[in-house]
Formats: structure tokens, sequence, C-alpha cells
């Protein structure tokens, strides 16, 4: 009994020292984009494939989260359109879903900004190219929200960029942009 107690007590301690682990909720958790260009804007969705959330006495300590690329869908449009925009995003000009069918981000550095706000600097890594990426995360009891600004370019995404290209007009895609996060664990 005595080496079952101390066992426990080895298991316990050792959670608190690296901290407790809570997987993302897969079904509850969103992922929703934004990407503007001249003429207007498009907005869709993208799916977790995994996540999770790393505590340490009440205090978020990591994060490290796989999204799913080949389920980029577009939300704005129907029909033809939708799929010929959804194709397109998919495409080698964008993302490559086939060449690389995750994105990924792992929590590098996380500053406490009191009641549940949290400064995150990460590294994330889209189409095989890694980058660093700032952004505030908002957590509440059992899920938690942020808002990123991503600049495609430092991906090698470049399709329509006015940074690259001259005289696009009004065809110029913009090089930022968005993702609201909601993470349910």
């Amino acid at each position: 009994m005595k080496k079952f107690t101390i066992l426990l007590l080895l298991i316990f301690g050792f959670q608190t020292i690296i901290g407790q682990s809570k997987k993302i909720n897969l079904q509850k958790s969103s992922l929703t984009w934004t990407g503007k260009k001249v003429t207007g804007e498009h907005q869709g969705s993208l799916l977790f494939k995994k996540g999770n959330l790393t505590f340490k006495n009440k205090k978020l300590v990591g994060g490290n989260f796989v999204v799913d690329m080949t389920s980029l869908n577009n939300t704005d449009q129907t029909g033809n359109d939708k799929a010929k925009l959804e194709g397109h995003l998919k495409s080698a000009d964008f993302f490559d879903t086939e060449g690389f069918p995750t994105a990924q981000m792992t929590f590098k550095k996380i500053t406490s900004k009191g009641k549940g706000q949290y400064q995150i600097s990460a590294d994330l890594s889209i189409k095989g190219k890694t980058n660093p990426i700032n952004f505030d995360l908002n957590l509440k009891s059992k899920s938690a929200t942020a808002h990123l600004v991503i600049d495609r370019t430092k991906y090698g995404i470049q399709y329509g960029s006015g940074s690259f290209f001259e005289d696009l007009g009004d065809r110029t895609i913009y090089d930022e942009f968005d993702l609201a996060v909601v993470l349910a664990f």
C-alpha cells in the first residue's frame, strides 16, 4: 500500500510540475477566415485535426495545434462560384493542400496580461514554412478566443499580391488574411 501511495504522489506531483494538458473539442472549436481583395472579401472555415492547451497552476503555459487544410471551406458563396474559389485556394497558387495537408502552430512564449488575457508568441507553419506570430488570447473557464492576422506572403503565397506584382489593379488580393479562433476544451 505504501508503494502505491508513493507512486500516486509521484504521478500527481509530476503533473503539477509539467502541467496539465487539455485536448480541444474538435466539434465545438472553430476557425473562420476572411480574405480581402480590392473589390471585396471572402469568408470561410477550416477544421482542427487536433490540439491542446497546457496549464500549470491554472495558468496557460503551452499550446499546440494542427489544422486540416484540406477542410478549407468557402462560406460566402454557393454552387459553381464556391467550388471554383475553394479549388483555387487549395491549389499551388495558394495553400497547396495536396502537398501540404496540414498547418501547425506551437506556442513558444506566453505572457499573462491578467484576468484570462495572454500575449502569445508562437511558431506558425504553413506550406512547409515556419514564421513567428504574435496575438492575444482570451481564456475563459472552458474556452479561449483569439484573432490572428497572417501575412500569406511569408509562407510563399504570392498569387495576386500587390507586393510582388505590378499593375494588378482591382485584381489585387491583400497580403494579410484574418483568422477568428474559438477553442473549446
